[in-house]
């Protein structure tokens, strides 16, 4: 089958990427507005860029139900600052909690009953139940599409600090993080098995 993309629907394109580049771990963003007011959301198209330096990316859409972007994007543009938190399976239900559109005074920590940590390095809350959080300046923000539900942007951030679970030593630092996670939570196309969001 060979495909054009610019014949077929956006949704079905969509449906085509997300079956297809799998599995997409989540990245659990926490950041603050200007007011200090903290938001933590979920994004499943996430990675890291490299190492030297340490960078990771995550990219927020535009969506269909109001064309905006969560407030997750509007805060990192006014603040430079955000943290990456890791998903864990016993974590799997609030981070579903956190993935609902809510208005922006909402706090999404209290509402999932987690807890927010103090970071080392910026300002935004860490999730304190997280196995692993990296946080992150802001180092560039690429604008993708024309701005309609489905473009979207790549939030660049460089790593100035990571949090590793207390027992958790630098010595082991693979093994035990693997271990920490148990099942990573990523997000799957289709039926594979394997935990799902």
């Amino acid at each position: 089958m060979e495909i054009n993309p610019a014949e077929i629907p956006a949704a079905a394109i969509n449906r085509l990427i997300l079956g297809s580049v799998v599995p997409r771990p989540i990245a659990w963003v926490s950041t603050i507005n200007l007011a200090g007011q903290p938001n933590l959301a979920p994004f499943s198209f996430f990675n890291a860029v490299c190492y030297n330096p340490p960078t990771l990316l995550f990219c927020p859409g535009v969506r269909a139900t109001d064309s905006a972007s969560k407030d997750t994007y509007y805060n990192i543009r006014a603040t430079n600052e955000f943290v990456i938190n890791i998903v864990s399976e016993e974590l799997a239900e609030a981070m579903n909690i956190t993935a609902t559109e809510l208005p922006s005074e909402v706090n999404e920590f209290e509402l999932a009953g987690l807890t927010e940590a103090p970071s080392k390095r910026v300002h935004p809350p860490r999730v304190a139940q997280s196995p692993v959080s990296f946080e992150c300046t802001l180092n560039q923000i690429v604008d993708i599409g024309d701005g309609s539900p489905g473009s979207g942007w790549v939030v660049i951030g460089n790593v100035v600090h990571i949090r590793v679970a207390d027992d958790t030593s630098f010595a082991n630092l693979l093994v035990t993080v693997l271990d920490k996670l148990d099942v990573p939570v990523a997000s799957f196309g289709d039926s594979t098995g394997a935990l799902e969001i």
